[in-house]
This record gives C-alpha cells, structure tokens and sequence, in this order.
C-alpha cells in the first residue's frame, strides 16, 4: 500500500480579480492505494467545467508522519474518479 496525497488547485477561472475564494487555503486529502494502483496514476490532472473555470488535481505520495487537511473544497467526487477511471469525468 501506499499513502497518497490529493491536492486540488484552481489553476484557471473566470472570477473578476482573476482569484478563487479559497485560494489562500490547502486542500488535501490522504488517500491508500495498492501499489499498482499507485503505479498507474499520474501526477496532475485537471478538469475543465465549460464556463472559464478548470480545478487541478496533484497526486503526490505522502511524507512521514505528513497529514491532510481533509478538505477537498466540494470536489472530493474527482478523487473518486481518478481512482476508479484514471481520469476527472463528470
């Protein structure tokens, strides 16, 4: 097994100031995965929601003893995705 960091960014939008509202926050989320699992990810993916807006979803494996924040801002349904469809669908 190995412990797997998510982390979601907002890289593009379409706010007014060019900023998200949670932008100066983190967003983790700590995940186990099989190694073959693991092996299969890759290291970034994003999801494009048609209206200005994409979210960026890092994938790191976790530090010793690093803990998550366990926030995922509403988007932990990508998570979801990637593990089951090495891919953000809708």
């Amino acid at each position: 097994m190995v412990r797997l960091i998510f982390e979601l960014s907002m890289p593009s939008n379409n706010s007014w100031n060019g900023k998200w509202s949670g932008e100066e926050q983190k967003y983790t989320v700590a995940k186990n995965v099989t190694d073959k699992k693991a092996a299969n990810l890759k290291d970034y993916y994003t999801y494009n929601f048609g209206d200005g807006w994409i979210a960026g979803v890092s994938i790191r494996e976790a530090k010793p003893r690093e803990r998550a924040t366990n926030k995922f801002c509403g988007y932990s349904w990508m998570i979801d995705s990637i593990l089951a469809h090495n891919e953000i669908r809708a």
